[in-house]
């Protein structure tokens, strides 16, 4: 409850058993769901591994970029020498076909380029959605109709085609990795996310306690950053959860396109550019990048649910199949039997009573 509703209440109120704040709620709910915890430990380790990147790769004593043209068998086209692309003690994953560079290395610096731009895309997004639409919820109806009508103009902007035309033109000399971010986020994600405050900030700002906040003589700025955020950080949590996996896509997608993150620096899209051409002769070369995009995906995603699921209890995960239905349906038997079990002895009791009365 805010401090202005606080203000203008009565203070007869009991206040001698704490509430349990909405943190620990959020942790419990979240611990309930086996799904989500074991996403979270794999979302943990891969941010683990992108972070540790150059430290995994001086332990195997290797690193992204040099080649290796003795382990590339040139007769044969450029495919690694050796079983299972050239895997040894050496090269923990075996080298790149024509190259000869280290696939370990390239997976885990890929690891990090294609985290970092995804998080750092999402967290741009969040800032400018949320600015946006505090701004539009909160000012007049001119100011509103402007807003309003410049984030959908976002929103109708196909994501690929702007930003492979942005990606175009900008010269080579500007890092990748943060011009890919800066598209991604300016492009797309913010728009939606502003659409979604805007009209979390119109149902709120109806509300008692911002009422009571506005009538205390709060100011604009003051309202939207004390009473209106903390009623936001639900729904914009759960959005951004479930914006990472959709960055992590985008990227890999321009970078498959050619227009993303450029040679030498890795990145798992950029690795699946070439690896179409090897997935018989090297198909290690294609399934391991393939592979880390679909877990880190499908991991966020589900993270994401779980999230969503933990911050608003009412809502049904999407992702509840199998087992985790017929565990719900064999306890609501169970509650049923033991409902009945209990109602079939009162009623036995209630009989004697009468029996021996």
């Amino acid at each position: 409850m805010s401090e202005a509703l606080v203000a203008v209440e009565t203070a007869g109120a009991d206040t001698s058993v704490p509430a349990v704040s909405g943190a620990r709620q959020f942790w419990r709910r979240l611990r309930g769901q086996r799904a989500a915890l074991v996403a979270a430990a794999v979302v943990a380790l891969l941010v683990l591994v992108a972070l540790a990147a150059p430290l995994l790769t001086a332990l195997e004593g290797q690193d992204p970029t040099t080649y290796h043209p003795s382990l590339i068998d040139s007769a044969r086209g450029g495919v690694p020498i050796g079983s299972f692309g050239g895997i040894s003690a050496d090269h923990w994953l075996g080298v790149e076909p024509q190259t000869g560079r280290d696939m370990f290395a390239r997976l885990v610096h890929g690891a990090q380029v294609s985290l970092g731009v995804a998080l750092a895309a999402t967290l741009v997004q969040v800032i400018v959605g949320i600015v946006m639409g505090v701004a539009a919820g909160l000012g007049n109806r001119w100011v509103d109709l402007v807003l309003s009508r410049i984030t959908d103009i976002f929103v109708s902007m196909p994501l690929m085609i702007m930003a492979l035309a942005l990606l175009a033109v900008v010269p080579n000399s500007f890092p990748r990795p943060v011009l890919v971010a800066l598209v991604l986020a300016l492009v797309s994600g913010w728009s939606t996310t502003a659409k979604m405050v805007r009209a979390q900030t119109l149902t709120l700002k109806n509300l008692d306690y911002v009422a009571a906040a506005r009538l205390s003589g709060w100011n604009t700025w003051r309202i939207a950053v004390r009473e209106l955020l903390p009623g936001l950080a639900a729904p914009v949590i759960t959005y951004a959860a479930l914006l990472v996996p959709t960055n992590i896509s985008a990227e890999a997608a321009l970078s498959f396109l050619g227009v993303g993150v450029k040679p030498p620096t890795p990145s798992w899209g950029q690795m699946l550019t070439s690896a179409d051409v090897w997935y018989q002769a090297a198909p290690q070369y294609l399934l391991l990048p393939a592979g880390a995009l679909f877990v880190t995906v499908f991991a966020m995603t589900v993270l994401g649910d779980g999230v969503r699921v933990a911050l608003d209890p009412r809502a049904a995960s999407r992702l509840r199949i199998g087992t985790g239905r017929k565990r719900e349906a064999r306890a609501e038997r169970q509650a049923g039997t033991e409902g009945r079990a209990g109602t079939e002895r009162r009623a036995g009791t209630d009989a004697r009573k009468e029996g021996r009365a």
